[in-house]
């Protein structure tokens, strides 16, 4: 039996961009309970049509309500409790909540009805993203594209999965795969060239990084990723001058992004423009209060504008991080 849906005692969760998920903390069975294997069951294909209460609770989803939505989905659950559509809508529900281990228990308890489609195992391993298994939303992913290979946003969070477990070459085929169905997808062309950059490959990484740049000049809303990768970049081999527009322009588009900063602060530091580097790391740190190197950073430049105090208390803060072990946010996939 392949590995299944829950496999994952849940002990401390990080929050990320879908919402604190404290209190989650409970345990998640090994497997549906059972023992049912995946592919039981008849298609969803094949099933009728949703019952109204299921469809009312998806108008909810759609563009109302998911508290709304939940109260329909239980009251239906609790009428019907074997049906797989209501688990695996439930499911859906706290995962846009950011409640990743209560939506993991209602795929498996759907899991025990029918067999979830491609966009229920689409979910699933986006709930391990939100877990930080990278590994087990590695193998959801795998097999939601083997289902539906012609779901780019399926590839892409293979592609950012694959990467987070290390694996660039294969990171960089599923980016590939969602740049065949989706030309000009920004966020797979950063990612691209995030993989390649991984591997070592600097021009191949660099021209990545410009096409997804390219791509945006039409649009109103940019991304500010390729901006940041660009900009660092050209940092790592010292052409500072040349990678402060990058960065400057990263900062205008996202002005809340701590990333953006810390590199646009470093690059004045470089120049010795130690005021607005100053700034600059100052919004790092307050975007980013967790992050033990960024504490450093600044405190390191205090130090070198003769503020003392600023400076001790700066490397204090960043020492008991470290030594708590805190860990910094992860940065959502751009």
């Amino acid at each position: 039996m392949p590995p299944v849906i829950a496999n994952l005692v849940v002990n401390c969760v990080v929050g990320l961009s879908l919402g604190s998920i404290a209190g989650a903390a409970q345990s998640v069975p090994s497997e549906p309970a059972g023992g049912v294997p995946l592919g039981k069951f008849p298609s969803p294909e094949s099933q009728q049509a949703q019952p109204d209460g299921l469809a009312d609770a998806k108008s909810e989803i759609n563009g109302g309500s998911l508290e709304k939505a939940d109260h329909l989905v239980r009251t239906y659950l609790a009428a019907r409790p074997d049906s797989a559509d209501g688990h695996f809508l439930l499911g859906l529900i706290l995962f846009k909540q950011g409640k990743p281990a209560e939506s993991l228990l209602e795929y498996t308890e759907g899991a025990r009805h029918r067999d979830p489609d491609a966009a229920d195992l689409k979910t699933v391993a986006l709930n391990y993203v939100l877990l930080e298994d990278y590994a087990s939303a590695d193998h959801w992913l795998t097999r939601s594209v083997e289902r539906n290979p012609k779901d780019p946003q399926a590839w892409y969070y293979l592609g950012r999965a694959k990467y987070n477990e290390n694996r660039f070459e294969e990171a960089l085929a599923a980016f590939k795969e969602c740049l065949k169905l989706d030309p000009k997808n920004v966020k797979a062309e950063d990612n691209l060239g995030l993989s390649h950059q991984a591997l070592g490959r600097t021009p191949e990484a660099f021209a990545a990084f410009q096409n997804a740049i390219a791509w945006q000049a039409p649009l109103l809303t940019k991304n500010s990723g390729p901006f940041i990768n660009v900009g660092s970049l050209l940092l790592e081999q010292n052409k500072v001058d040349e990678a402060i527009p990058y960065l400057v322009e990263a900062v205008a588009i996202s002005p809340e992004e701590a990333r953006a900063h810390e590199q646009l602060g470093k690059a004045y530091s470089r120049q010795n423009n130690l005021v607005q580097a100053q700034a600059e790391l100052e919004k790092a740190v307050s975007l980013s209060a967790d992050n033990a190197a960024l504490h450093f950073m600044l405190g390191q430049l205090y130090r070198k504008r003769g503020m003392n105090e600023k400076a001790k208390a700066e490397l204090e803060r960043g020492a008991a991080i470290k030594a708590s072990g805190t860990l910094p946010k992860p940065v959502p996939a751009h």
